[in-house]
């Protein structure tokens, strides 16, 4: 059964009563960015005659230089910046904490800067719009960003483990045939705090529910949009999910999936090697050139030789995802013509069941043509789990993502579309008017 709770889009902050768009998010702000922002506020504190940044130290202040375990105490003393953004982050993404009041190990003035000059409220960046449950378990959080667009993400749960799917994109540029996130367009890319924000959000909602396990352990980039499209956010938020002062994940727990951009994907090799998933659907250029238009740019022979030197994460290796629609690309030459493309690389081939929505004719294989193409696969050592994807009955699984509301459901893609853009030309209707 379907459940839906729906949450004022928007509701004002409880810091401040309005949305505070005047200040950059805490979140967006990468370790880098909080050291520079540390060693600025350190030059400035130690320019002001007769001050010290606090006048009750911590091990953090103390530490001015490398290796200086006995700081003079009668001296102004300075924060190591470096390891004073990492505090910050462990506060951030370890303990979920919106204000730095509550970051203790800080001291006073510091915080008070912080709260002075960023916005630290995860609704100021991100607020849920609905909470639509799924009869599976799962369930998709529908958000809206500070200007007004809609985008969504899918909570997990399992016994041994909570995976979020998360998005990286309001809308996608890819226009792939089988999947319903490309039929709404492109807005725009999301940042990378709004991107970990998610995390966040699924975090809170596990609280709420009163859940076992309140960590997501492992993340997908399977949401709205490509990915790579936005490489730099991507590769920033991937740097903070694995960060021990961060979100302390795995490499392995984290997986980006893409459609096979290739100078993009030897660039996350090369700054975050996390799990790699290539939106397979077809081995042989013509047909996925018909299904995916990215394979017109590059090609399966350009895609393989970047997969080839691709620093893999898992046993795996590389993971194939190969949605199966009826009568398109699920006969054995199809599967032969798989064999043949991943031979060479270490790889596992997930199976996907088409998830179906509004508008589109595909449908997913017969049950009876999906063992015998996992089958082949299998005869010939390849590792090829079928996968079906949990949220189909809230347009939550796989190919599905449309930033629909619960009442949206049942509509075509490009309606919802339009129905988002109808509101967002009314909202600033209403603004201009007040």
């Amino acid at each position: 059964m379907t459940e839906t709770k729906s949450i004022d889009a928007a509701a004002p902050t409880a810091a401040t009563g309005v949305p505070n768009k005047s200040k950059p998010h805490a979140l967006n702000l990468s370790l880098k960015d909080w050291t520079h922002w540390t060693d600025t506020w350190n030059l400035a504190a130690s320019s002001t005659p007769d001050s010290t940044p606090d006048s009750t130290p911590t091990s953090a202040q103390e530490s001015i230089e490398p290796g200086n375990t006995t700081p003079d105490r009668g001296a102004p003393r300075a924060v190591a910046p470096a390891y004073l953004g990492k505090q910050i982050r462990r506060w951030l993404f370890q303990r979920g904490t919106e204000s730095p009041e509550q970051m203790s190990d800080l001291g006073a003035a510091i915080r008070k800067t912080l709260a002075s000059e960023f916005d630290w409220s995860l609704d100021s960046l991100l607020t849920v719009n609905q909470y639509i449950s799924s009869a599976d378990g799962s369930e998709k959080i529908l958000f809206r960003t500070m200007d007004g667009r809609f985008a969504e993400c899918v909570l997990m749960p399992s016994p041994d483990r909570v995976t979020v799917c998360i998005s990286s994109q309001v809308g996608c540029r890819m226009a792939c045939t089988f999947c319903q996130t490309g039929k709404i367009g492109f807005s725009r890319n999301l940042s990378s705090g709004e991107i970990l924000g998610q995390i966040l959000l699924c975090q809170k909602r596990l609280t709420e529910r009163g859940a076992p396990r309140t960590r997501i352990t492992n993340v997908v980039f399977m949401g709205m949009g490509e990915p790579l499209d936005n490489i730099d956010a991507v590769i920033e938020a991937c740097q903070t999910m694995v960060d021990p002062n961060g979100f302390g994940m795995s490499k392995h727990r984290v997986t980006v999936s893409t459609c096979g951009l290739v100078p993009e994907i030897e660039r996350l090799g090369q700054s975050v090697a996390v799990s790699l998933a290539i939106s397979l659907h077809a081995a042989n250029d013509r047909l996925r050139s018909s299904m995916m238009p990215i394979n017109k740019r590059y090609d399966l022979e350009t895609l393989k030789q970047a997969l080839l030197t691709y620093p893999v994460q898992t046993r795996h290796g590389i993971t194939f995802e190969y949605v199966l629609i009826n009568g398109v690309n699920d006969s054995l030459t199809d599967a032969k013509q798989l064999v043949r493309f991943v031979h060479g690389l270490k790889a596992k081939v997930n199976l996907i069941p088409m998830n179906p929505h509004p508008g589109s004719p595909m449908t997913q294989s017969h049950e009876s043509q999906i063992r015998a193409f996992q089958s082949y696969l299998s005869a010939r050592s390849i590792p090829a789990p079928v996968r079906y994807s949990r949220g189909q009955d809230v347009s939550g699984a796989c190919g599905q993502l449309a930033a629909k509301k619960k009442e949206e459901l049942d509509i075509a893609p490009r309606q919802v579309a339009l129905a988002r853009r109808r509101e967002q030309i009314q909202e600033r209707a209403q603004g201009s008017a007040t």
